[in-house]
C-alpha cells in the first residue's frame, strides 16, 4: 500500500492574520467575510453589499483590489505556498477541493477556509470549478485533467460492460500506474465513485450510492451472497434499523422475492415468487415437457426455499400435476396459466 508522506503543517490563521494585516479596514472586512474567516461562513456579494449599502459589483472590486495586493504579499509565505504545489504534484497535478483541503489540512477541516484562501493567493494554482461531469478541484499541471478525464472515461466504459461494483486494480489499465494518482484522478468525477464497500461503480447503482434502507438491504443481501430472513438484513445493516421496516421496504421492492417464512432472495438470482404449485408449473413450462420427480425437486429449491417433502406433495395433487405413463411429471388441466 503506497503511504505519502505527511503534509507539513503551519499556523494558518497566522500566516492570513499577517497578510490582511494592514489592509484598508473595510477591504479586509470584505475579504474575511467572502472566505468565511471572520464567521466561520463565506458570504455572498449580495449580503456583504447590503451592509456596506454598496452593489455587489462594488463588493467584487473591492475583493479583487485586495486579493491583487495581497498576490504580492504571499511571496514572503512561499514555503506554504510550494508545499501545497508539492502535495497536488504527489497527486497528479490536480485533487478534489474538499479532499485537498483535508488533507493540507493534516486531516482536519478546521483550517479549511484558510488554506482555500491561500490557493486563492498563488500564481501557479489553477481552480477548475463544479460541474455536471467533474466536482470542484484544484490544478497545478493543465495537463492532468486531461489524463484524468481519459481515465474516468476508460473506467466509466469498464463498469457499463461489467455492470456491477469491481475493485480499484480492475479499473486500472496498468498495474504499475500509482494508485494514489490513479484515485485523485477518479475522485473528481461524479459519475464514476468508491461505494460504501470500497469497490467502484457508477454513481446511479444503489451498491455505491445507496438511499436508504431497501438499497441498504440490496447490498447486504448481494455481500452475503444468500437468501437471509428480514430480521438478519435488520441485524446487518446495524444502527439501530428497524426490522419491521426492512420487511416492508422488501415486500415493496421488486428486487426482491420472497422465497421463505420471513427469508427474502434477490429476484436477479432466480429466485421466484408464489405458491410452490406455481414454481413447479414454471419449472415444468420452462422445460417445455414432463420431467422426472428428482429433476423438478432440484430445480425448485433453486428457485424457492422450501422443504423437499412440500413439493413432492404439491406434485402429488392430481388436480394441478398428472404423472405420466413413464414416471414423469407434467402440468394438469387445472393448473395451465394461473399466474
Amino acid at each position: 500500500m503506497e503511504v505519502l508522506p505527511r503534509q507539513q503543517m503551519y499556523d494558518y490563521p497566522k500566516v492570513c492574520s499577517d497578510l490582511l494585516d494592514d489592509l484598508p479596514g473595510r477591504t479586509k472586512d470584505v475579504i474575511l467575510r467572502r472566505f468565511g474567516l471572520k464567521e466561520g461562513q463565506p458570504e455572498t456579494l449580495e449580503s456583504i453589499g447590503e451592509s456596506y449599502q454598496i452593489t455587489r459589483e462594488r463588493v467584487r472590486q473591492i475583493e479583487k483590489e485586495g486579493l491583487k495586493k495581497l498576490s504580492k504579499r504571499v511571496k514572503k509565505h512561499g514555503d506554504v505556498l510550494d508545499s501545497f504545489g508539492e502535495r497536488i504534484d504527489d497527486f497528479g497535478g490536480l485533487k478534489r477541493e474538499d479532499q485537498l483541503l483535508f488533507v493540507l489540512g493534516d486531516r482536519d477541516y478546521s483550517s479549511k477556509n484558510y488554506i482555500a484562501f491561500l490557493l486563492n493567493l498563488g500564481d501557479f494554482f489553477d481552480k477548475k470549478k463544479e460541474n455536471k461531469e467533474l466536482h470542484s478541484l484544484w490544478l497545478t499541471d493543465k495537463k492532468s485533467i486531461d489524463l484524468a478525464e481519459e481515465i474516468i472515461q476508460s473506467s466509466y466504459e469498464k463498469l457499463k460492460e461489467k455492470k456491477e461494483p469491481v475493485p480499484l486494480e480492475h479499473l486500472k489499465s496498468s498495474p504499475d500506474y500509482p494508485t494514489h494518482k490513479f484515485i485523485s484522478y477518479l475522485e473528481i468525477s461524479k459519475k464514476v465513485t468508491q461505494g460504501p464497500q470500497g469497490l467502484y461503480g457508477l454513481r446511479d447503482w444503489p451498491e455505491v450510492s445507496p438511499r436508504g434502507v431497501k438499497d441498504m438491504a440490496y447490498i447486504t443481501l448481494k455481500r452475503k451472497s444468500e437468501p437471509l430472513h428480514f430480521k438478519e438484513v435488520a441485524r446487518l445493516i446495524g444502527g439501530g434499523t428497524n426490522p419491521q421496516t426492512v420487511h416492508n421496504e422488501l415486500i415493496k421492492d421488486s428486487r426482491f422475492v420472497l422465497v421463505g417464512r420471513g427469508i427474502y432472495a434477490l429476484r436477479e438470482w432466480g429466485y421466484q415468487e408464489g405458491e410452490v404449485k406455481d414454481v413447479i408449473r414454471r419449472v415444468i413450462e420452462e422445460a417445455g415437457k414432463p420431467l422426472p420427480k428428482e429433476e423438478i425437486v432440484e430445480k425448485v429449491l433453486e428457485k424457492r426455499m422450501v422443504k423437499k417433502n412440500t413439493i413432492i406433495q404439491n406434485l402429488s395433487n392430481k388436480k394441478y400435476f398428472k404423472r405420466t405413463p413413464d414416471g414423469n411429471y407434467t402440468i394438469g388441466r387445472n393448473n395451465r396459466g394461473s399466474d
